[in-house]
């Protein structure tokens, strides 16, 4: 992948992000942001759960878009 920040790379793993939280950093082979990013998004979505007893996925939302800035953004130290 490319390694700009705003690359196509980045793009690609910003959109990913967005539909399952740290995915985008996986593809990016960071693998510990990937985990850490599910994660919160699971947690976010049981705290939403807990909540609201919706199945209406705020937290998993809020997450998602967060991951998914932090993917778009990333730019590998040289």
């Amino acid at each position: 992948m490319s390694s700009n920040q705003g690359s196509t790379g980045n793009v690609i793993a910003a959109i990913c992000s967005f539909f399952i939280p740290g995915l985008g950093q996986l593809v990016q082979g960071r693998l510990l942001w990937a985990i850490t990013w599910f994660a919160l998004a699971c947690v976010a979505f049981a705290i939403t759960w807990l909540i609201t007893l919706s199945l209406l996925p705020f937290g998993w939302f809020v997450i998602s878009v967060m991951s998914c800035i932090h993917a778009a953004v990333y730019a590998p130290r040289r």
